[in-house]
């Protein structure tokens, strides 16, 4: 049984995320009936409303500055008919599983010039988003992917202005793999990865960066290329002598030029969509986010190296997410924080790991500049721990930065009898003392399609 921690005023408002596919490559809402229901069921609930992706690859699927809303403006109405508000997060990334590639037009573009997409040192491509260094550069039919950002931004605010600041409350900007604030450093571009990851910083463009950096700041052969004593991605910290504990490459002078400048391209990148965005929605009455991953792994290392590897220039010895907040505070913007769910003791001891240590350092950064952050479970529902939604709750109660929390994500699982008792129990508990048998809500049969009839495509979260 839980015990509450909040009083109805203090509490964080509650969000479920909706299925990752649920507007068909089509344009259509996949499921509609299912996800009408769920709705119902979330509104009964007295959760505040839902988040749901947005795709690039979708809406503008097949040509340059050609939108299609459709199934969006139609699952928007279904969630204003529930009465719930919206938190929209808009997708610049493609997905592997459910398959969301990037837009046809930007693919074929990539097929010619393959230097518009992160790479690694050995020349592998990661596909499923732009490389950061093409922000200002006209690669894309002429323009740069800036522009390409702002022209969605805007059809966007203009196709969706009727539920500006009444049913749409916040917009999240995707700001690199996953959405993430980050390089795509291991193969599967997810926090969950147990390798410490590879730096992404080989493609042309990004290259050109570094050496003009390296002869700005007086050491042109330092701009040749990134570190060449990294370790692959299958192997330990240790292997090679970049990320070494005592005398590694990374505590040198060469070092700290190479991670300050890697790390301050992510900054830069974050700053330049960021505020576009801030200033396209300035006066639509909705707050702007981004999301910041919780790169767990290795932490426990003096270097951080999976931290670094995803552009986070932190370590036993340096702050590196100040320069975070800092970004988001300049830019009046709250942080998506994912790991909600995350404890120490369920992390395999041999990845030197701490969700709950680099949880704490985040949160403070955020603490000390004002920022606001919303929650996340990083794992998908049916992947949470026994103690999974304590671990969420005890989150919930530390600080006063924490906004909102978001549970990702509802699925076929999400509404089978196990979990969602266990999820309304979970969200009853944060505003009453006790939960009792007859609190538990009670299902009209429009609603058992999402129990009794699992929809295959009703996706969970990737993880």
């Amino acid at each position: 049984m839980f015990i509450s921690l909040f009083t109805q005023e203090g509490r964080p408002k509650l969000y479920v995320g909706l299925p990752l596919d649920g507007v068909s490559d089509c344009n259509s809402v996949n499921h509609a009936r299912a996800i009408a229901a769920g709705l119902k069921a979330l509104k009964l609930l007295g959760l505040e409303g839902v988040e749901f992706p947005i795709w690039w690859g979708i809406v503008e699927k097949e040509t340059m500055g050609q939108y299609n809303w459709s199934g969006y403006v139609a699952l928007a109405k279904m969630v204003q008919e529930a009465g719930l508000k919206l938190r929209v997060s808009l997708c610049f990334h493609g997905l592997k599983e459910p398959s969301i590639p990037l837009p046809e037009w930007v693919s074929r573009i990539g097929e010619l010039q393959p230097d518009i997409y992160f790479t690694d040192r050995s020349g592998r491509r990661y596909t499923e988003c732009l490389s950061l260094a093409v922000d200002d550069l006209p690669v894309l039919n002429g323009k740069t992917a800036m522009e390409v950002y702002q022209g969605f931004l805007e059809s966007f605010k203009s196709s969706f202005s009727p539920f500006m600041g009444s049913t749409i409350t916040d917009i999240t900007i995707g700001l690199g793999p996953n959405g993430d604030l980050r390089y795509p450093s291991s193969p599967s571009a997810s926090t969950q990865d147990s390798r410490v990851g590879e730096f992404q910083c080989f493609d042309k463009h990004m290259l050109d960066h570094l050496k003009l950096h390296a002869a700005v700041t007086g050491n042109p052969n330092w701009g040749l290329g990134g570190p060449h004593d990294a370790p692959t991605y299958y192997q330990s910290p240790n292997s090679n002598t970049f990320f070494k504990e005592n005398g590694g490459s990374w505590q040198t002078p060469y070092g700290d030029f190479f991670l300050s400048w890697y790390s301050n391209q992510l900054i830069s990148h974050g700053d330049r969509l960021l505020s576009l965005a801030s200033s396209i929605f300035r006066n639509t009455l909705v707050t702007i986010s981004g999301k910041v991953p919780l790169v767990h792994n290795w932490y426990k290392v003096q270097s951080h190296p999976s931290e670094m590897t995803a552009g986070f220039y932190n370590s036993d010895s340096r702050d590196g997410y100040n320069q975070v907040a800092e970004l988001f505070a300049k830019n009046s913007c709250k942080i998506i924080l994912p790991g909600m769910d995350l404890s120490d003791k369920h992390q395999p001891s041999e990845l030197y790991s701490s969700p709950e240590l680099l949880l704490s350092q985040i949160r403070t950064a955020c603490e000390n500049h004002g920022v606001k952050y919303v929650g996340e479970n990083l794992l998908a529902s049916g992947m949470l721990p026994l103690n999974g939604f304590e671990r969420i709750k005890h989150n919930l109660s530390k600080g006063a930065a924490v906004d909102s929390f978001t549970y990702q994500r509802m699925g076929a699982y999400f509404f089978s009898p196990k979990h969602f008792s266990s999820f309304t129990e979970f969200v009853r508990s944060l505003n009453k003392p006790e939960l009792h048998h007859d609190d538990m809500p009670t299902y009209e049969k429009e609603e058992t399609i999402l129990v009794s009839k699992p929809v295959k495509d009703l996706r969970m979260q990737e993880v």
